[in-house]
């Protein structure tokens, strides 16, 4: 099985919100000219991902999404090498303690709120705020390349 990465077109933009759903991360900043997309051989979206660019200047590696039938073939780890050769540095990124290892790979590590741009601190300190999703610790990992 075969798959291609490419930039998204606006006719991509139903399908990156629908795998945004299914996997069921942050729905929210999804524009689709920010996104490469991995399609299969009869052009499926299989994978998706983006760099945004937060307003205290900061640039994101976001909504990295991998069809379920496809998980565990690379197409996660194409899609973040072809993303992360786009933007300026540093690049930061806001997953589960659990990816951490798996964005290690790519040169990312883990940083504490005092190295954090504003954005990646409000969205931490919010994150650990809310008892429904920290549980009493941080599952929550900010990092940086």
């Amino acid at each position: 099985m075969n798959y291609w990465i490419q930039p998204a077109v606006s006719q991509d933009n139903a399908a990156i919100r629908a795998l945004i759903r299914t996997v069921k991360i942050n729905p929210l900043g999804i524009y689709w000219p920010r996104f490469l997309i991995a399609v299969d051989d009869e052009n499926r979206l299989i994978g998706c991902g983006q760099i945004k660019i937060h307003q205290d200047g900061s640039h994101e590696l976001a909504s990295i999404a991998v069809a379920p039938a496809w998980r565990g073939q690379g197409v996660a780890s194409a899609l973040v090498e072809r993303l992360i050769t786009t933007p300026k540095q540093p690049l930061y990124l806001t997953c589960r303690a659990h990816l951490g290892a798996f964005y290690e790979r790519f040169g990312f590590n883990a940083i504490q709120p005092a190295e954090m741009p504003p954005y990646f601190r409000r969205v931490y300190r919010l994150f650990n705020l809310l008892p429904r999703f920290s549980r009493g610790k941080s599952d929550l990992l900010v990092m940086r390349r």
